[in-house]
C-alpha cells in the first residue's frame, strides 16, 4: 500500500534557499517518491518542466517578486 503525502503549503520565507546557487527560493516541488526541492525562480524555470513530468507538485510564489 502507497500513502501520498500532501504537498507543504506552507509560504516560503527569505531564509528558505535555492538547492542549486542559494539564493532565495520562490518554488517548493514536492517529489513524487518524497522530498522536496526549493528553486529560485531562475532554475524553477529550468528544471521545474522535467520536475513537473515526472509528477512533482509545485508551490509556486514567484508572483511575489517585486
Amino acid at each position: 500500500m502507497t500513502t501520498a503525502l500532501a504537498p507543504n503549503t506552507a509560504p516560503l520565507t527569505a531564509a528558505d534557499r535555492c538547492d542549486r546557487c542559494g539564493a532565495q527560493a520562490f518554488v517548493r516541488f514536492t517529489l513524487a517518491a518524497g522530498g522536496e526541492l526549493l528553486f529560485c525562480a531562475h532554475h524553477a524555470a529550468e528544471h521545474g518542466p522535467a520536475l513537473e513530468a515526472r509528477g512533482a507538485i509545485a508551490h509556486d510564489e514567484r508572483e511575489r517578486i517585486v
